[in-house]
């Protein structure tokens, strides 16, 4: 029987190539998102571990002003590094200037790595890491060694178009100067590791970086330190914790790093979850084309394994002898899913790379846990795919094989149709759980309704879709005659076939207009929230919502015909909740942002001065607190002030849970920027000079723009558009997948019905006619998977929009994204159906008639 089943894999060559491209690409995208994923953290574990010394001596508190990007008022002076070097336990101190808020500016004058990663800027001091290397590796030129020298990472200068010798350009937080500093690039560098992740990484000589960041005073942010021989991390940060000046804190390098990852780490699991489940999909719709092949090759079998079955083969040989060839078929299709898994980790790094987030290019390769998975979900989606179609040919009687007219018994769809019944009524019943306030999260429930639902679905089309294939039938038998009839009757002889089939697309398609219902629902939203809150004339903001220096608002409070400029600047912090430490974020305010905007008030007053605050609703509820209450907040730096709550509000889009006098900040010790500024115009003032003249100010830093309420909408309707995109994109694979079973479907079928193609054609039907059959065929199975598709998809992205309603408070339904859906899927038919309906057309006629 093994012999058998290799002899029939091998006389099939074709069918075996196409059966296992559904195999191919679901690993070949679970391998790429595993490959990527092992890669992307592996990138940063590299970066933290070789950029990391033995020990870290930085200012105090919970939020780690570094990772945070907020800089502090908190120095340490070359006397108190002097004291931690006199240290036994103590190797080497290297003082740090940490600077914040710089920017570098490409040759065409654009924000170098300003749409994602942060640019880190420090002064020059060699360093070792905890294991004893250079955490700087320098790749060509030199160190800055004075004023106006530069070394860049290699990435960054590349991405500049800088070469060594060049003029460099960046924005610097200089207090009342021109906030543009030209240097010249003396040199490139990396973290020892490799890479810095799509960071912009600058570094200065260290009298500039003091003059730049630090106002030309002789101190540091951080002091790196190294531990003498034998002395263990955690000596060398109580050794030096007893020297350290008040605000300072020592810490170990294992410390440093278990923070940092876990600080990416929340950021990674979200980009990991989120490819895992496109994974998820393609590797289940996958599922479905094999099961569909599978049952197709048996049926075009099953004289074959009657005659077994006559020759004394057993219900098990048979079964065995099917399974084997799925086996095969799935280590084929796992290994090349593999290799294909290594090219698209570089698309996924690629296209990741366009949002600044660069991966290492050597970390990113087959691990044994990615080629373990690959096999294993391979081999156990086919084995269960073949499962049932195998069970099946062994159910062939032996003397069925003498029968000239052998086809497989189907049952009815009584059962299926019961089965799927209680199946929506289950999932429908987790649905209104999640939806009515179930224990646990809410979108775990509606999340198991959802999967119930589609996966009914898929195995109900062939009773759901009746309806939408006898309409294809009536429309193309109307519209192009006999074939377009015989199109439709083709569609409806096997229903579970044209339901298995169409049921691929329709997993893929039900995904996408769940995501276009949620997309559309947070642009409406987004758009009334802007309606409803963009009280002034003009914001000024950076797009990723870093902060910028203060010198560009100072210089547009004298633009002529400005009244107001609020000054706002967000930073995170840290407040007690049930006894642990929760990070969060506060804002600070002006006079003029309570005078501009309207704060929904739930109690108390929006007027605050001094150590007072304004808390949101879940703010509020977090804490325990309410007006009157005193709360404690830890500021990066560790200074921590008590603050009265005078108000609790609504939630709103123009500050954040905590908001606080401007001043306070400043008072906590946290250095002036300006996260946003809100303008308004003097009455009669010219609207459109006025937003030249503030548009000229913000000129010297290209991604700072100043915006009125229709523009503000665009912007942020181009960020939900391109992340939509990315999804359609990662979604494509899914419905590729999904065409390529229709493929399959459509030319195995032609080879089942060679005889009935060769009869067609000898009563007359032309070749141009027999194309269109196939063709009509697979657009209406492409007609079927979209409609069940789109149905299913907009019932979920209701139910889901309606269970986020307080964050997504307008339902929208992406009317003109379906239409497009639907003409997209017609052109998918389209193209499905060339190479089977060329291949039916080429037949010979009396050969065809001839086939058994």
């Amino acid at each position: 029987m093994l012999l058998l089943t290799w002899r029939n894999l091998l006389a099939r060559k074709v069918r075996l190539l196409m059966s296992t491209l559904a195999i191919v690409l679901g690993i070949g995208f679970l391998a790429g998102v595993m490959t990527f994923s092992s890669g992307l953290n592996a990138t940063f574990q590299n970066i933290v571990s070789g950029s990391t010394s033995d020990g870290l001596v930085r200012p105090a508190g919970d939020v780690s002003a570094a990772n945070a990007g907020v800089a502090t008022t908190q120095l340490i002076t070359p006397a108190d590094i002097d004291k931690i070097s006199a240290l036994p336990e103590v190797e080497d101190a290297t003082g740090s200037v940490d600077g914040f808020g710089s920017f570098l500016l490409g040759e065409d004058d654009k924000l170098v790595g300003g749409q994602g990663a942060p640019t880190l800027a420090f002064n020059y001091a060699p360093a070792d890491n905890m294991a004893g290397e250079d955490i700087l590796v320098l790749n060509e030129g030199g160190w800055p060694e004075q004023p106006g020298e530069v070394t860049l990472d290699t990435s960054s200068a590349e991405r500049g178009g800088y070469e060594i010798g060049d003029t460099v350009t960046m924005i610097v937080p200089t207090e009342g100067q021109d906030p543009r500093r030209t240097f010249t690039l003396v040199g490139t560098a990396d973290f020892n590791g490799g890479g810095t992740a799509g960071a912009t990484l600058v570094l200065l000589d260290t009298a500039e970086a003091q003059e730049i960041f630090l106002g030309g005073e002789d101190a540091f942010t951080s002091v790196a330190l190294t531990a003498a021989d034998g002395i263990s991390q955690t000596e060398l940060a109580e050794a030096a914790s007893a020297v350290t000046p008040a605000g300072f804190t020592a810490v170990t390098g294992d410390k440093v790093v278990e923070e940092t990852q876990d600080q990416i780490g929340q950021f990674l699991d979200v980009i990991d979850i989120f490819l895992k489940v496109f994974a998820g999909i393609a590797i289940l719709v996958g599922g479905f084309i094999i099961f569909n092949t599978f049952t197709i090759l048996v049926s075009q079998r099953v004289r074959e394994s009657a005659l077994l079955r006559a020759l004394g083969a057993s219900r098990k040989q048979v079964t065995r002898s099917v399974l084997v060839e799925a086996f095969l078929m799935a280590v084929v299709g796992a290994t090349l899913g593999l290799l294909l898994g290594l090219g698209l980790s570089r698309l996924l790094a690629g296209l990741f790379r366009s949002f600044g987030l660069d991966i290492a290019g050597d970390v990113l390769t087959l691990t044994p846990g990615t080629i373990f998975w690959g096999y294993v979900v391979g081999v156990a989606v086919t084995m269960v795919a073949a499962f049932v179609p195998a069970r099946r040919a062994a159910k062939v009687p032996p003397v069925a094989a003498m029968r000239d007219d052998l086809v497989v018994q189907e049952k009815g769809m009584g059962r299926r149709l019961l089965l799927g019944t209680i199946a929506m009524v289950v999932g429908t019943a987790f649905v209104v759980v999640g939806l009515t306030g179930a224990p646990g999260t809410d979108a775990y429930w509606i999340g198991a309704g959802a999967v119930i639902w589609v996966i009914t679905t898929a195995v109900m089309a062939p009773v759901v879709g009746q309806p939408v294939l006898l309409l294809c039938r009536s429309v193309f038998g109307r519209v192009f005659g006999t074939a377009g009839l015989l199109a439709g009757e083709n569609a409806l002889r096997n229903p579970r076939r044209t339901g298995a089939t169409a049921s691929a697309l329709m997993i893929g398609l039900a995904v996408v207009s769940a995501v276009g219902v949620l997309a559309s629902s947070l642009s409406a939203t987004n758009d009334a929230t802007v309606d409803d809150a963009f009280k002034s004339d003009f914001l000024v903001q950076m797009p990723t919502f870093q902060s910028f220096p203060a010198a560009f608002g100072d210089r547009m409070e004298d633009v002529d015909g400005v009244d107001q400029v609020s000054r706002q600047q967000a930073t995170p912090v840290s407040v007690e909740v049930d006894g642990e430490p929760d990070q969060t974020f506060l804002t600070g305010v002006d006079q003029a942002f309570l005078d501009i905007y309207d704060l929904a008030m739930i109690d108390g007053t929006d007027q605050m001065s001094g150590r007072q605050a304004i808390l949101n609703e879940g703010r509020a509820d977090d804490f325990g607190a309410g007006v009157g209450d005193t709360i404690d907040i830890q500021f990066p730096g560790g200074e921590t002030i008590a603050v009265e709550v005078v108000g609790v509000s609504e939630e709103s889009p123009t500050t954040s849970g905590i908001t606080t006098p401007l001043a306070l900040l400043a008072e906590a010790g946290i250095k002036r920027s300006d996260s946003s500024l809100s303008i308004m115009l003097a009455e009669g003032a010219d609207r459109a000079s006025a937003k030249q003249d503030l548009e000229d100010v913000v000129e010297a830093l290209p991604i700072l723009s100043v915006q009125d309420k229709e523009e503000f909408k665009e912007l942020i309707s181009s960020q939900v558009n391109q992340l939509l995109y990315v999804i359609y994109g990662l979604l494509a694979l899914a419905v590729v997948i999904a065409v390529i079973g229709i493929v399959n479907t459509l030319g195995l079928s032609v080879i089942e019905r060679t005889r009935e193609i060769g009869l067609l054609r000898a009563v007359g039907l032309s070749r141009r006619k027999l194309r269109t059959m196939i063709t009509l065929e697979s657009v209406a199975i492409a007609l079927l998977g979209a409609v069940l598709g789109m149905v299913v998809g907009l019932v979920i992205g209701v139910v889901l929009r309606q269970s986020l309603k307080d964050d997504l408070t307008e339902l929208s339904l992406p009317l003109d994204n379906l239409v497009i859906f639907l003409v997209v899927a017609v052109l998918f038919g389209v193209l499905a159906a060339v190479v089977p309906a060329i291949r039916a057309s080429r037949m010979k006629v009396l050969q065809a008639i001839a086939t058994e």
